[in-house]
């Protein structure tokens, strides 16, 4: 006697029996759950929720195919839909960045073009022709790749695209669009200062309009937006921890106080004790400042829109200086090229950052504390950190390596 297939079906606890099913449908997923027939019946016993439910899947799988009525829409068109009802909750700075890519590319080269005329190949084509002939960077343009799947996914949603069409652009597998194979001589790694090169930093910035920003990135890794945001009443002294909750940040030539891009890069950040002696002793100079130097503080001020869009001062940032001039995200440029110059360091802020996880990383912190530390939204990037071939992490491996028997 052939087995019964009861998958999905189990017993209520008042002795009755129901079913569950999942089917896939004109690309769509169905999932159903039934305690009764048709006329309001419940199931007593398993061998006709069995029936039901087999009858159930077959009718599902039955039903006329529904034909979507696909309309004919230019890229433009689906971009503008986009831009008007589709990126609302999107940060300043993406929104930026997309306006961008769309304006100075995109938009000559398929603004025009019919959303279900564009082939895969046209697309990696022109990916190709950007990394390759154009020599873009290879992150850059990965962004374009994001810019067609975000365009091809708001075209499908609207019905200016079919489930074949869609899936063949941006799920298969086997054929959807992708970057092109990357040189072999891709700047990929994670770039860091050694220790020569951060005491020659240490000396350089110290007595600078830069210093406070230098030792914020040289002890806790933040970002320069996060540097140049941070508040006074955003360090907790007494617990030991830097809250990170904002970013500075221009909008439309006018600096603000925006929200920081991603959820992850929320944190508090344990304060190491050189900067937590640092940040008392400039504190105390700026309460000296608030007495000896309050006409000046107050004329020097800058009024700034905060997170909450209430307007504050810039005396409440800490990288404000003691006689109230607010330093900016743009006050580094400067030290970077007078550093190129003087030392031959190519100095870029973010290998403070890069630095900082990789020293904490060859000191053996659990990944999932420094993914917290770096404001990271996955372990993928933090992994990087303890990857990278540094001098110290060679020497730390060499040093493991004489002690094994």
């Amino acid at each position: 006697m052939p087995k019964i297939d009861d998958t999905g079906v189990y017993q209520l606890s008042n002795g009755y029996w129901a079913f569950r099913y999942v089917v896939t449908v004109n690309n769509k997923r169905v999932e159903r759950k039934r305690n009764k027939d048709e006329q309001g019946n419940p199931f007593k016993t398993k061998m006709s929720a069995v029936k039901a439910r087999r009858i159930m899947i077959e009718q599902e799988r039955n039903k006329p195919k529904k034909e979507t009525v696909i309309q004919k829409k230019t890229v433009s068109e689906v971009y503008k839909e986009y831009c008007d009802n589709g990126r609302a909750e999107k940060a300043y700075a993406t929104i930026k960045k997309q306006d961008s890519l769309w304006n100075n590319h995109i938009k000559d080269r398929f603004g025009d073009r019919y959303m279900d005329e564009i082939s895969v190949a046209e697309i990696n084509d022109y990916l190709t022709h950007l990394y390759y002939v154009e020599n873009r960077a290879y992150s850059y343009t990965e962004s374009f790749l994001k810019m067609f799947y975000l365009i091809f996914g708001q075209a499908y949603s609207r019905d200016y695209l079919s489930a074949d069409r869609y899936n063949k652009l941006c799920k298969n597998r086997e054929t959807k669009i992708h970057m092109p194979k990357m040189k072999i001589d891709e700047e990929t790694d994670v770039v860091i200062f050694d220790d020569k090169e951060m005491s020659i930093l240490a000396d350089y910035f110290k007595g600078t309009n830069a210093e406070t920003a230098f030792m914020l990135g040289k002890y806790c890794g933040l970002r320069i937006n996060e540097c140049y945001g941070l508040k006074w009443n955003d360090i907790d002294f007494d617990g030991g921890v830097i809250r990170i909750h904002q970013q500075m940040q221009y909008q439309d030539g006018v600096v603000k106080l925006v929200s920081l891009k991603t959820r992850n890069a929320k944190r508090e950040i344990v304060i190491a004790e050189p900067l937590k002696k640092y940040l008392l002793e400039l504190k105390r100079i700026r309460d000296v400042a608030m007495v000896e130097m309050a006409e000046r503080r107050e004329q020097n001020q800058t009024m700034l829109m905060d997170l909450s869009n209430e307007k504050i001062s810039s005396l409440e940032l800490v990288n404000s200086l003691a006689d109230g001039k607010m330093q900016t995200v743009n006050s580094m440029k400067y030290h970077s090229q007078k550093i190129k110059a003087k030392y031959g360091i190519e100095f870029k802020y973010h290998y403070l950052r890069h630095t900082y996880g990789t020293q904490l990383a060859i000191m053996n912190t659990p990944m999932h504390i420094l993914c917290n530390q770096m404001g990271h939204a996955s372990g993928r990037v933090t992994q990087m950190y303890y990857l990278g071939n540094s001098k110290e992490g060679l020497e730390v491996l060499k040093s493991n390596l004489d002690k094994m028997k």
